[in-house]
């Protein structure tokens, strides 16, 4: 069984071949661990930036709602940032875990 396998060692293309296959396995700097993190790290990636196109679709729609009208332009004013016309009292209605309500 040692002789076999001693046998196929000793050959070149098999020895440098397993020695490549270990170098790059283990010692490289493109080893087989950092590319399992980076392959990670690119589904995570992936993950926010479908996330932050979803956000920027509501973004433009909500933007074009509000630009368009000056009614909604107020009232977005009003809902989002809390703003007041002079003398007039805002109340501000929050859940249990001190959160600002939203419709």
């Amino acid at each position: 069984m040692f002789n076999r396998l001693f046998r196929y060692l000793r050959n070149f293309y098999v020895a440098t071949g397993l020695g490549l296959l270990v170098w790059m396995t283990f010692f490289d700097a493109n080893d087989l661990l950092t590319q399992v993190r980076n392959w990670w790290k690119l589904r995570e990636l992936d993950g926010d930036a479908k996330y932050y196109q979803a956000r920027i679709k509501a973004v433009q729609i909500e933007r074009q709602e509000v630009l368009g009208n000056d009614r909604l332009r107020e009232k977005f004013a009003r809902e989002k940032y809390l703003m007041r016309k002079p003398g007039e009292d805002v109340f501000v209605i929050v859940n249990e875990k001190n959160e600002l309500l939203e419709k």
